[in-house]
């Protein structure tokens, strides 16, 4: 099927490498010609594990190819896919003007049948919107269908959560577009369910909206924890043996980050609010998320005392492992407040310095962990990478000023910590 994919972001990127592997002739657009001219060298302008491969394969294959010129692209294709990004406004609902100028010019080239799909996580009933401005700009007697296919692709396992999903949703109108979309997703073997749109577009903001509520859940039992000297870990696996609860999403830490949660929570407690309904219940996952950073501030004040002039050494700057999203990061908010405090900070992170740089200013960037830890009075983990679990912690404790630790993360057995002399603080744990 020839398919084109509107935005080379984090969602379409992965969409039209993965559709292309899939057997469709996918041409994915953006706005940004430089973007594009990165993409046609076979260079990737986000690092995600496996897209890299899946891009050159679908290039080398002839069934991937990009371009900046959206209006031939819609021709080319009966299917488009909506995947452009909808930031926040001021006052948390989610900014739909790329979505309607890319309906606008889909609906002034249509000649034959078209499905156009939105992937873009937006508000319910945006689905209407898209289809009556279709109807305004199209010629009159346009043929086409608006369908909701919203994404659930976690980054840093974007593209296996794509490939192997535990569902996939369609909203649609007509028996036509569901066959379509049917067809485009039947290699994958994987529950379908299929909906209206308003459900659809419904289905995505609840289930983020859960998640992070699951998170904020076991970070408000950790600050209990600390209160009592329980340790979260033992409760979060307690809790997770339960199979109407499960084990995911019951890591405590220093809240949840990234472009999806804190702005799709925000979108759905202002869709709520336009509907009619106080949302108290996602209010609170909020204000417990933002409560993390400043519980971790506190602890690293406790660690080392006085703030001002301590190195301070950073280790993890994405908001999670196995991505370079800086986007919502938590090490944001906290290095800028450690800094506001007078803090030097030096950091590493393995794929998001390139990011951070552009965002955190008077940090000394290090090439590795070892570089941070020399002469630092503290090192903090904010970001649980792999390689952080595995550094030689006897080598960690003789570069460091001080034998100091602020886990964010809790990578690290406290008892195993102690034993080496550290001085080791995390979150929930006694």
């Amino acid at each position: 099927m020839n398919i084109t994919v509107v935005g080379c972001g984090y969602v379409g990127l992965v969409s039209g490498a993965c559709f292309a592997n899939l057997g469709n002739q996918v041409l994915c657009v953006d706005i940004d010609e430089k973007k594009i001219a990165l993409l046609k060298k076979g260079k990737l302008p986000i690092y995600e594990p496996g897209l890299e491969e899946l891009v050159r394969e679908g290039v080398k294959e002839k069934n991937l190819s990009f371009t900046a010129d959206l209006r031939s692209a819609v021709r080319r294709s009966e299917v488009i896919i909506i995947a452009v990004g909808t930031p926040p406004r001021a006052n948390g609902e989610a900014d739909l003007s790329f979505v309607e100028n890319v309906a606008k010019t889909v609906a002034k080239e249509i000649k034959a049948y078209k499905l156009i799909v939105e992937k873009s996580t937006v508000p319910v009933q945006t689905g209407q919107w898209i289809k009556q401005t279709i109807s305004r700009y199209a010629k009159k007697g346009a043929s086409f269908d608006v369908a909701s296919n919203p994404e659930f692709l976690r980054e840093g396992s974007a593209v296996r959560d794509f490939m192997h999903p535990d569902r996939v949703i369609l909203g649609v109108e007509s028996k036509r577009a569901e066959n379509i979309l049917m067809d485009i997703y039947k290699p994958l073997k994987t529950t379908i369910l299929v909906t209206d749109i308003n459900s659809a577009e419904i289905i995505k903001h609840a289930s983020n909206s859960f998640l992070a509520a699951k998170i904020s859940f076991i970070n408000a039992i950790s600050q209990l924890c600390d209160l009592a000297h329980a340790d979260v870990e033992q409760v979060a696996v307690g809790m997770g043996l339960d199979r109407r609860i499960g084990k995911e999403f019951l890591n405590p830490g220093i809240g949840f980050g990234g472009f999806c949660f804190p702005k799709d929570l925000a979108a759905f407690i202002r869709i709520a609010e336009k509907l009619g309904y106080d949302f108290e219940l996602l209010k609170s996952v909020e204000r417990i998320n933002e409560e993390q950073k400043k519980l971790f501030l506190k602890k690293v004040e406790q660690a080392i005392w006085n703030i001002n002039s301590k190195n301070i050494g950073v280790l993890g700057l994405s908001f999670k492992p196995n991505t370079d999203d800086m986007r919502y990061a938590p090490s944001l908010d906290i290095i800028q407040a450690l800094q506001a405090q007078g803090a030097k900070i030096r950091a590493f992170d393995p794929h998001a310095m390139g990011k951070a740089k552009a965002l955190l200013k008077n940090v000394q960037f290090c090439k590795d962990s070892y570089s941070v830890c020399k002469g630092s009075d503290c090192l903090l983990i904010l970001t649980e990478w792999n390689e952080f679990k595995e550094l030689d912690l006897k080598r960690v404790k003789k570069l460091l000023h001080q034998p100091v630790i602020v886990d964010g993360r809790n990578i690290y057995d406290p008892k195993k910590m102690k034993a080496l002399g550290f001085r080791y603080f995390s979150m929930g744990r006694p």
